[in-house]
């Protein structure tokens, strides 16, 4: 064993001294670098037998020292810089964590605060917390009964006002152009707001992809009054939901049963719901400042339903159990939700508000609103009844007759490739879906196809490009414009560059 450590004690000594020997070298360097009395007396030994021009050279040689010596200097305090930065860019993140984690634990703490006085209220009043009907007791001491008592008041008027109803057939004959047509101009002969005919291609072409839209850009170009006037051309005033800061789950939407009074509190989304469910005229539900809470807070179980292919499964539970007395169209507490219905939000993006998820965005269609509407002498046009059966059957029509050809469709997938190699960002099947049925709805309205094609990416695909660390992507953006023009055609995807040398100049 003697040997060994002998042997272990030369071998990691050969190893450390190494180090050793490094970090002498480095500090070597940097003392011989800085030993200006060194340079001070070579320069004493040959100054005396210089001549003119070399006098010159002797210039230049000490203005190049000090040049290097100074870069070096300069060198070494960016990467103390850079350094410090990161350091507390990991400070600065480790600290909103902390604050993130207190906070949930506060709002933890409140809530169970809220539980306790809510449980003491209750039991004040001789009621379970979790008895949702049987004997108890209102506040005027009648007695409940689950048989005979109304919870759903305003659902109970819709029964009552449509106990005969027959749906309206109105033998609708247009084709998509005309329906363009027809509501830019009530949107301007009646309501005096004016929009271009490609803005209303776009917002009917988003309502045959998806059943949710999203108007964003700057204050006061016309993004609610756009769905307000679309709701006034189909003789159904649309239903505002004003979103509010304090919204937080489901319940802002459709309401919630009061244990109290054991009275459900109906929202008019939910009471437009259920109306919508008895006709077959076509619905919008507007979302005011939709971001001014957390969209996938209040809305997330309406982006799931309406995600499932199959519209017989769009059911969302109302309550948990059913009364005698419950509207005709909540089945064990279960409300279908009717396919004839939009929901158009609004957006505006400023520091009171929160930035809309990719979870949000994949499932919605966005629109951008940036410019007022030039004044024009439209038509005068009345508003017109139209049958959501007849305007879906428009749409499929025009997804079988129009669909993306080919040459495009490969353009695309070799797009897709090339964000894919340069930015890893690629988009799922999910995004191809809606551009097919995005795309042949706006060349059926009028549009063209490679300009329906050019708006999608940029407002679906291109828009994930925000996410990325845009100095670092700046000198690829040059390459991607030449590579759209080199496979779409010379200033074709107008938007999609906009978009992205717009990018460029953020960075």
């Amino acid at each position: 064993m003697e040997t060994f450590f002998r042997f272990l004690y030369e071998f990691l000594t050969q190893f450390f001294n190494s180090f050793k020997y490094i970090f002498e070298g480095i500090a070597n360097g940097f003392r011989t670098l800085f030993d200006f009395s060194a340079y001070s007396r070579i320069a004493d030994n040959y100054k005396q037998d210089f001549n003119g021009p070399e006098w010159l050279f002797f210039a230049i040689a000490i203005i190049i020292v000090v040049t290097v010596v100074a870069l070096i200097i300069f060198g070494i305090y960016l990467l103390i810089r850079k350094y410090v930065r990161f350091r507390k860019s990991l400070v600065d993140q480790e600290s909103l964590l902390e604050e993130v984690s207190d906070l949930n634990h506060e709002v933890a703490k409140l809530m169970k605060e809220k539980e306790d006085i809510l449980a003491m209220k209750v039991s004040n009043l001789g009621i379970k917390p979790d008895e949702a009907e049987g004997d108890t007791t209102q506040e005027e001491g009648d007695a409940v009964n689950p048989a005979s008592d109304i919870r759903f008041p305003k659902l109970y008027e819709v029964d009552q006002k449509f106990e005969n109803y027959k749906v309206q057939v109105y033998n609708n004959t247009f084709e998509l152009p005309d329906l363009v047509n027809a509501f830019r101009n009530f949107a301007a002969s009646k309501l005096k707001l004016y929009y271009k005919e490609d803005m209303i291609r776009l917002f009917i072409a988003s309502l045959a992809s998806t059943k949710l839209v999203i108007l964003q850009g700057i204050s006061g170009t016309g993004k609610t009054s756009l769905a307000y006037a679309w709701g006034k051309f189909l003789k159904h005033d649309s239903c505002i939901a004003s979103v509010q800061p304090s919204w937080r789950d489901r319940t802002e939407l459709f309401g919630y049963f009061n244990e109290f009074t054991k009275k459900f509190n109906e929202t008019e989304v939910l009471k437009e719901l259920y109306v919508a469910g008895y006709t077959d005229d076509i619905y919008t539900v507007i979302l005011d400042e939709m971001n001014i809470s957390r969209v996938e807070y209040y809305f997330a179980e309406m982006l799931s339903i309406l995600e499932m292919p199959n519209k017989d499964e769009w059911i969302v539970e109302i309550v948990p159990s059913a009364w005698k007395n419950d509207p005709k169209k909540l089945i064990e507490g279960k409300l279908k939700i009717p396919p004839n219905v939009w929901y158009i939000g609004t957006i505006n993006n400023d520091d009171s508000t929160f930035m809309v998820t990719d979870k949000v965005y994949d499932r919605a269609m966005p629109i951008d609103i940036n410019d007022k509407g030039e004044v024009f002498e439209p038509v005068e046009t009345e508003a017109m009844d139209i049958n959501y059966s007849y305007f879906d059957e428009k749409i499929q029509d025009a997804i079988a007759n129009y669909p993306i050809h080919q040459e495009n469709l490969d353009k695309i997938e070799e797009m897709d490739n090339y964000v894919i190699q340069h930015f890893r960002i690629a988009f799922g099947n999910r995004i191809v879906a809606h551009m097919k049925k995005f795309v042949p709805v706006y060349v059926a309205c009028g549009g063209d196809e490679v300009d329906g094609i050019d708006y999608f990416i940029a407002r679906k695909i291109l828009r994930k490009f925000e996410q990325l660390n845009i100095a670092y992507i700046r000198d690829e953006i040059d390459d991607f414009v030449k590579f759209l023009d080199n496979k779409f055609g010379k200033g074709k995807m107008k938007e999609c560059t906009e978009y992205l040398l717009r990018l460029k100049k953020m960075s």
